[in-house]
């Protein structure tokens, strides 16, 4: 029966992989050249094959050692993931969150589900609204966090992402070529809409209301139904569609920040881990628009 496998050989297996040498495995661990080397030495003995060919400049994988490495980041990051889970202290109580109805779909759904199963005595409570009733609603006590739009933002906000607004049509209808141009505009959301038909004035562009609708689910089914086109955050564009551009005519309606408002009334440690949940929630949107 062969030995199981030493998570702590496991760790400097990847330290030497992501370092290129024992050396530089050494420093980023904090342990001796020699201690590392031994631990390398250990784990190709479990192994019983070499996962390192030595080279003047460092170190490079055997076949074997390219086997073992997607397993070994899996056993590390799991691991890790497990001690994380089991040392964080238990959160109670109830957490109120604003929400941008163009994520309700997408990036929102799967972190406060992902919350709320980590936190199970936590009251996560959603609410879906436009920006302005959403702010509204933080300075009324009513919510906790409130994700929101803002054109611009002070230096000290808190921005999760960029997400700029675009016009948005179907590639198969392309109704961005009739004219006059017909638009699915919201009912409610003034923000949107101002900049929206101030884009089409920027450029002299005819147009006449197509659709109205206050959500952007209906907005999206106007632009793939070939209705119209519309106002739609980028990270929003449904498949089968596409941004209108400076190529199409067009430009950008606006360059929205996707910004996280805290109601100043007070906190918990479970607004503070909510907080947080969001901000890792937008970490993908953030670097692609970066």
């Amino acid at each position: 029966m062969h030995a199981p496998l030493d998570s702590d050989l496991i760790r400097s297996f990847l330290a030497v992989v992501d370092a290129g040498s024992v050396t530089g495995a050494a420093d980023q661990i904090g342990r001796t050249q020699s201690a590392v080397s031994m631990q390398i030495r250990k784990l190709e003995e479990n192994l019983g094959q070499s996962i390192f060919v030595r080279e003047p400049r460092g170190v490079s994988l055997t076949d074997r050692g390219r086997q073992l490495l997607p397993y070994a980041r899996r056993v590390v990051g799991l691991l890790d993931e497990t001690a994380t889970a089991l040392r964080e202290k238990p959160l109670s109580g109830p957490v109120r969150v604003g929400i941008p109805d163009e994520y309700v779909q997408s990036i929102l759904p799967a972190a406060l589900a992902s919350f709320s199963q980590r936190h199970p005595e936590t009251q996560v409570t959603a609410r879906c609204d436009f920006s302005a009733p959403q702010l509204a609603a933080l300075r009324a006590d009513e919510i906790d966090l409130a994700v929101v739009y803002e054109g611009s933002s002070k230096d000290e906000a808190d921005i999760l992402a960029v997400d700029p607004t675009v016009w948005v049509t179907s590639i198969s209808h392309a109704q961005h070529l009739r004219r006059p141009l017909p638009i699915a505009i919201y009912f409610s959301s003034d923000w949107c809409r101002d900049y929206a038909l101030h884009s089409l004035e920027q450029i002299g562009m005819s147009y006449y209301t197509a659709f109205e609708c206050d959500t952007s689910a209906s907005m999206r089914s106007a632009v793939m139904n070939g209705i119209s086109v519309a106002p739609l955050a980028r990270s929003s564009i449904p498949a089968g569609c596409r941004e209108l551009t400076v190529e199409d005519g067009f430009v950008m309606i606006d360059n929205a920040r996707v910004v996280l408002h805290r109601n100043p009334a007070g906190t918990s440690p479970a607004i503070d881990a909510m907080a947080v949940t969001l901000r890792d929630a937008f970490c993908p949107l953030a670097n692609r628009e970066g």
